[in-house]
């Protein structure tokens, strides 16, 4: 037998100088909705060690940057007592008391800000990783497997006046009205009309709040029509054919919500208002996944951009499971949770029976929202053609509809060329398929601190409409961990170890501060540090 000698172990590798996490858990659950409570509880009671982390109560500067929901200054100051918040979270949810009993390790208030799995790229890991983190500090989790139900977040569109306080989405206004009991506004405008609008307007109305109006762009009502009708009984008037025009403010900000007919701009009505409730519908919140590497799909009929998921909630990898609505929008989201509990725990070699599996997440019972893309691309429709192209489709970002469109340059650069004015996006489309992480670098679009929560749709919409291509075409644009937004402070408290330190300038691949991988092992490194090469 020929003796094999293999080569020293390569010292610029990260494997085994990762600082181990500070905790570890079999079973991570992200989002303690009620399918992430289902499943946290699925898998304690069998005896598996389960955390159920959710970012909720979030601290008043993060409602301050809507986060994670669109809140649109409309908070009250109950948001700066963390205490009252957290106790107000703990009564709207009886699932965390359930689970706290069942022997759940609950962190409220924690954000998860990415999460890795052992793959190309990772094989230094030696279990999945988390990076969680609260006001004052960062640390990573590790985990054998991990769930993820992160539910959905607001659809949401611009119009003129759209960047004041008083404009949110129906999931902030939720969320600011019965989590955390500290919403400020009084009269409302519900924009769209299918179930979440609705929803929200019966909600608001049971809290006392007025309903001014329902504001559709299609010729009816997309609800049913038995709920429509009690809601008009009660005073709530539904401008079907309609949209926003703009909003009209003061120090307080909105203080009324111009309408146009949808098919004559000119055609407008003023309604007195403090706060516009963006309802047209919902979006699964994929971040976490998109970071992961999981596989994911083009499904209208489920919300858009999802996992590619089986009915138990498997995803591409092995250690990763997701149940509720960032599955896929509809079903019923307590037994998804559950659902996926049982199959992480087969996965472990634990659990008995699996429940029995009935349809997957579908968009039954969701007139509007079942038909995919197409209600969305009205309202996208709809508003560019009524308020015209100088109406910001990114606000942290300022690039307007009309910015977008002509796929022009950030105008602080002030460029000036005539190559970039021929360009649009119907020639860029010309020259390939049209990509938002392109025009993210072309025009910062979805670049802010909002991290395109606001307006990532939107502007997949706007540039369908613009290049002339369905919208089911147009990729997603990419997330990235931090997925939530971090000071440099809390992240900087993560220490690396000297081994991990000393590989700095290789990992990071600066040309002027490394050795290359080609010269590693040869008589050009060696002279490279003879000659003081940082190292």
């Amino acid at each position: 037998m020929t003796d094999v000698t293999l080569p020293p172990p390569d010292r610029f590798s990260i494997a085994g100088k990762l600082q181990p996490p500070a905790e570890h858990v079999a079973l991570l659950v992200v989002g303690a909705g009620a399918a992430g409570c289902a499943a946290s509880i699925e898998a304690a009671r069998a005896g598996v060690s389960v955390m159920l982390v959710d970012e909720n109560p979030v601290s008043a500067g993060l409602v301050g940057m809507d986060v994670p929901f669109y809140f649109g200054g409309r908070a009250t100051n109950a948001v700066q007592a963390p205490e009252r918040l957290v106790e107000q979270v703990l009564e709207t949810n009886a699932g965390l008391a359930e689970a706290f009993e069942a022997g759940v390790d609950v962190r409220l208030s924690t954000s998860v800000w990415g999460t890795w799995v052992k793959g190309p790229g990772l094989n230094g890991l030696s279990s999945g990783l988390a990076g969680l983190a609260d006001e004052t500090k960062s640390w990573m989790v590790g985990f054998d497997r991990l769930i993820i139900a992160t539910g959905a977040r607001d659809l949401n569109f611009t119009f003129a006046g759209s960047d004041q306080p008083g404009v949110m989405g129906a999931q902030g206004f939720h969320a600011l009205a019965a989590r955390y009991n500290a919403f400020a506004g009084r009269r409302l405008v519900i924009v769209g009309s299918g179930g979440l609008a609705l929803g929200t307007a019966e909600f608001a109305r049971s809290r006392g709040l007025d309903v001014a109006a329902l504001v559709e762009v299609r010729d009816e009502p997309q609800g049913p029509a038995e709920r429509v009708a009690v809601l008009r009984e009660g005073g709530v008037e539904i401008l079907t054919g309609h949209v926003p025009l703009a909003a009209k403010g003061n120090a307080d900000g909105v203080a009324s919500l111009v309408v146009a007919d949808r098919d004559d701009a000119d055609r407008r009505r003023e309604i007195a208002c403090d706060t516009v409730v963006m309802a047209v519908g919902t979006v699964p919140a994929i971040e976490l996944l998109d970071v992961l590497g999981a596989r994911r799909e083009m499904a209208p009929e489920r919300g858009g951009h999802v996992p590619v998921v089986d009915e138990h909630g498997a995803t591409s990898l092995a250690e990763v499971f997701v149940a509720g609505d960032c599955a896929g929008l509809g079903g019923d989201a307590e037994t998804s949770g559950r659902r996926a509990g049982q199959a992480a725990l087969r996965s472990l070699g634990q659990g008995g029976e699996m429940d029995a599996v009935g349809c997957p997440p579908a968009a039954a019972g969701r007139p509007a929202e079942s038909e995919g893309l197409v209600y969305p691309l009205d309202w996208a429709r709809a508003l560019l053609q009524t308020g015209g192209e100088d109406v910001l489709a990114c606000i942290c970002e300022d690039v307007t509809r009309g910015d977008l469109l002509g796929v022009r340059p950030p105008r602080y650069l002030d460029w000036r060329s005539n190559s970039i004015a021929r360009r649009d996006l119907t020639t860029l489309a010309g020259e390939g398929p049209v990509n938002p992480d392109q025009m993210k670098r072309l025009t910062r679009v979805c670049m802010g601190a909002c991290q395109a929560r606001r307006c990532r749709e939107q502007v997949a919409l706007v540039m369908a409409i613009g290049a002339d291509v369905a919208p089911e075409t147009v990729p997603l644009a990419g997330y990235r961990a931090p997925v939530r937004p971090l000071p440099l402070s809390v992240l900087a408290d993560w220490e690396e170890g000297a081994e991990m330190d000393a590989g700095w300038n290789v990992w990071f691949g600066i040309a002027t501060q490394w050795i290359g991988y080609e010269d590693i092992g040869t008589e050009r490194e060696a002279e490279q540090l003879r000659a003081g090469m940082p190292y």
